[in-house]
């Protein structure tokens, strides 16, 4: 069910799904009941229920949506803002990848962790929904911010058009890569890292290649692909 989950700091985990908890996105052809029921299946398992992750619908762009309130909805995945990055104060939240990066951002407040999700392709990332979503956790008062960056292609899989890499490079110049067969590419760990690193935020961990782990769901792979999912939450 996860690929990687750890207690990063007292009473805040973060966590990374596999292909084992199943999809758990609403918006990919798949039966709505199964993907309700294995949202809540995992929240059974990280132990926030009766509690529910904050999902998002997510348009790779750079809205950042503050949840006020611990998720205690009824159903799993209501009332979904779109957004590409989501803002608590201690409220579990979770972000959707099939090879975007699902980032996660840990921060101290005045009265506790202070927490973000973030959905970071390559649209996101040239519009700045990092530094948005930064901004964002400090205006709600966050110190020490450090960042779990999960899986998602990689720069040696992730090939584009030459002129696309171009484009993107200019903005994002840590974003310029090529393939491992010598082709155009971008890599988005890598401008995601120097972002973090330009806003003064450490990068914690840093997950595997979608494309190259049959564990994770890869769009690039397989365009019917189901979600995976970022999550971070506090401890009750």
């Amino acid at each position: 069910m996860f690929l990687w989950r750890a207690e990063v700091k007292p009473g805040v985990s973060v966590a990374f799904t596999d292909t084992g908890a199943g999809n758990l996105a609403l918006h990919v052809g798949d039966d709505a009941g199964a993907v309700l029921r294995r949202r809540i299946r995992l929240e059974d398992a990280t132990g926030i229920a009766p509690r529910r992750f904050q999902y998002m619908n997510q348009v790779h762009g750079n809205e950042v949506s503050v949840v006020a309130e611990p998720g205690t909805g009824a159903e799993p995945g209501a009332d979904a803002p779109t957004a590409d990055a989501l803002v608590s104060l201690g409220g579990p939240l979770a972000v959707m990848v099939a090879d975007c990066i699902p980032l996660v951002l840990v921060g101290a407040g005045a009265s506790g962790p202070v927490l973000a999700a973030v959905h970071a392709g390559r649209p996101g990332l040239f519009s700045g929904v990092i530094p948005a979503a930064v901004e964002q956790m400090r205006a709600a008062g966050a110190t020490d911010i450090r960042a779990w960056l999960g899986p998602s292609v990689c720069g040696s899989c992730y090939e584009v058009p030459a002129g696309l890499r171009e484009e993107v490079s200019a903005v994002l110049p840590s974003a310029w890569s090529t393939t491992s067969w010598g082709t155009p590419a971008l890599d988005l760990p890598g401008a995601a890292a120097s972002q973090l690193d330009a806003l003064g935020v450490p990068v914690e961990y840093r997950g595997p290649c979608t494309l190259e782990n049959d564990s994770l769901f890869s769009y690039r792979r397989d365009s019917r692909s189901g979600r995976f999912a970022g999550l971070v939450w506090t401890h009750e």
